[in-house]
């Protein structure tokens, strides 16, 4: 396994977690994205997705996690980058652990093997009942000290990948990710 030295605060605790899950879900804004809301002179909105970020995701999709993007905004730009990414997306949810549930139970996963990033008060609901709940480094503070793990990475800046990474390491499957890159 690689060294996990990049992911602080990362203990025994914390490795037995991320070696249950088999669903990580995100929000979007805040997380995925820096949290900035941006639109061009036509009004349409504007995001940004770390690169690493997407590659982390897609790792985790080629070692059997499922991944799904949940997002209280609208939009088509977090279902189209969840489409590249070969995500579910669950857009304009009110209620977001209600859908992480369902999410779950599609899958006949019981929460404790779910890992979600969440960044603000939103998000609160479904951190207290995922079994793995991580917030990017600028997380509001009340949502940063009911998490389990905060990355090192602010959201959109790759918070993400830093989660994808841990999964990954945690559940055996690093070495893996590179070989299949390495291997001609």
């Amino acid at each position: 396994m690689p060294p996990l030295t990049h992911l602080d605060g990362v203990t025994t605790d914390l490795l037995s977690r991320a070696a249950r899950v088999r669903l990580a879900c995100f929000d979007v804004d805040g997380t995925l994205t820096d949290g900035r809301l941006v639109f061009d002179s036509e009004g349409r909105e504007l995001k940004a997705f770390h690169v690493r970020d997407g590659q982390g995701l897609a790792l985790l999709r080629q070692a059997g996690i499922a991944v799904a993007f949940v997002t209280a905004r609208g939009g088509d730009i977090a279902e189209r980058r969840a489409r590249e990414l070969g995500a579910q997306a669950c857009v304009q949810v009110g209620d977001k652990l209600a859908c992480v549930r369902e999410l779950a139970r599609q899958r006949g996963l019981d929460l404790d093997a779910v890992a979600f990033m969440g960044d603000d008060l939103a998000d609160l609901g479904v951190l207290n009942a995922a079994g793995f709940a991580v917030a990017p480094a600028d997380a509001h503070p009340w949502i940063a000290s009911r998490v389990h793990w905060r990355t090192r990475a602010r959201g959109g800046e790759g918070a993400a990948r830093e989660l994808c990474d841990l999964l990954l390491a945690a559940q055996g499957q690093a070495e893996i990710a590179l070989a299949r890159v390495l291997s001609p």
